[in-house]
């Protein structure tokens, strides 16, 4: 009697007919790694002369798949993904509250239940379509009346039907760039083969289009914050160095040098996650020094002149690394940039001024273009990355109009063309 050599090789999968007669293929595929449970790959085959052909095809699939991993390992859904994701991103708590938001309000609602493998282009384009369409995702269909408050209430002109309104191209792309972060991910992990963020048509970059005050409204605007002083000062600070508002509330006596008319920007001021300002380094992780014209100083002088006398005033000293911007008298606090913002918001809807406190940046951008001064110094100034790419992207448009000014002041100096 013949002794055997070795063991069979057990063949991997298996088709199993139902009562149907249909071929029900299956194959194993490994342990899931959100669940942990084993996880499969299944097909239905139709009955049929060629249905034990084709279940073979399936299953030999099925196998190619799984030994090059590109099945979805995981049946995990795009929120699971974003969850883990999450956990091991290393961020900024202010840029994490971005994403977060971002994910929350449009990616969530919208994605969050369709397991991350299902995911494809077509899906993402369409995602994409509904937040061009209107930002509350109705696809155009919704048409209750949108009330200014939960609960029973007195109907006022502030209940209004539900309006599309489209969601900035600019949002669009950074909800797509935090997805392909995301999904990128998930294919480092095996859960998927490919990102399909990297198949889906980018939502395009949207046109650089500021809109500062003109120089009139300025003047209007710091005519009207000077009847508060202090409130006087920020707004005129924030015009002349074109500062971020978060780098204008952070800034404390210490980094202000009134002698050598300079101001050094390090810090920034958000909210983190528990509702509490935090201080942290500036948008490019850079300080920077910003140089200060005259009146700035003295406007800086009696900034300094009115808080140390209010603090004297109530038996305090103003700390030397106290908030210039400061709702204390020892300038302990620094003033709250939302705060800020809403009441700029506030001032320029008295005037009738369309502006807002980060168009303040741009002003301050366009006049010194419109002076003259190179791009380099005006990105310097500005605290724009790139060595001032940023700056001539968005900016072209004045950059244009200065350079058809020297033109002009070049060709006066040319003398007079000869006489036909």
């Amino acid at each position: 009697m013949g002794t055997s050599t070795g063991r069979a090789k057990r063949q991997r999968g298996e088709i199993e007919e139902l009562p149907s007669g249909s071929l029900r293929v299956k194959v194993y595929a490994g342990i899931d790694p959100i669940t942990k449970k084993r996880h499969y790959l299944t097909e239905t085959i139709p009955p049929g002369p060629t249905a034990r052909k084709e279940a073979e095809k399936a299953r030999t699939r099925f196998l190619a798949q799984v030994d090059d991993r590109r099945n979805p390992r995981t049946r995990a859904t795009v929120d699971q993904l974003l969850d883990r994701w999450l956990e091991v991103l290393d961020v900024e708590t202010s840029t994490r509250q971005g994403y977060v938001k971002k994910l929350n309000k449009h990616v969530r609602p919208l994605l969050g239940k369709l397991p991350v493998g299902r995911l494809d282009a077509e899906t993402l384009e369409s995602f994409y379509a509904v937040l061009r369409k209107c930002r509350d995702h109705c696809g155009g269909a919704r048409k209750a009346i949108e009330h200014r408050k939960a609960g029973p209430h007195d109907c006022t002109d502030k209940c209004r039907p539900h309006e599309c309104k489209p969601l900035a191209p600019a949002s669009i792309r950074q909800i797509h760039w935090i997805l392909s972060g995301a999904l990128n991910r998930a294919v480092r992990w095996r859960w998927i083969a490919v990102n399909p963020a990297d198949q889906a048509e980018k939502p395009g970059m949207p046109q650089p289009n500021p809109h500062p005050p003109t120089a009139p409204e300025a003047a209007r605007l710091v005519t009207q914050a000077w009847k508060d002083p202090d409130w006087g000062a920020f707004v005129w600070v924030a015009m002349t160095t074109g500062a971020r508002r978060s780098e204008l509330c952070a800034l404390r006596w210490s980094a202000v040098d009134l002698g050598a008319a300079v101001l050094t920007l390090r810090t920034a001021l958000y909210m983190d996650d528990a509702g509490k300002l935090r201080e942290k380094d500036t948008k490019t992780h850079q300080q920077r020094r910003v140089a200060l014209d005259a009146e700035t100083v003295e406007v800086l002088r009696d900034q300094l002149a009115r808080s140390e006398e209010r603090a004297l005033a109530l038996g305090l000293s103003l700390s030397g690394d106290g908030y210039v911007f400061s709702p204390d008298p020892d300038g302990g606090t620094p003033l709250v940039p939302d705060t800020a913002t809403q009441r700029f918001s506030r001032m320029a809807a008295r005037l009738g001024i369309t502006t807002n406190l980060h168009a303040l940046r741009h002003y301050s951008a366009t006049e010194l273009i419109a002076a003259g001064v190179d791009v380099r110094t005006v990105a310097g100034r500005l605290g724009h990355g790139g060595g001032g790419a940023t700056t001539l992207r968005v900016y072209a448009a004045w950059l244009s109009e200065s350079d058809q000014r020297a033109a002009a002041t070049l060709v006066a100096r040319m003398p007079a063309r000869p006489a036909k």
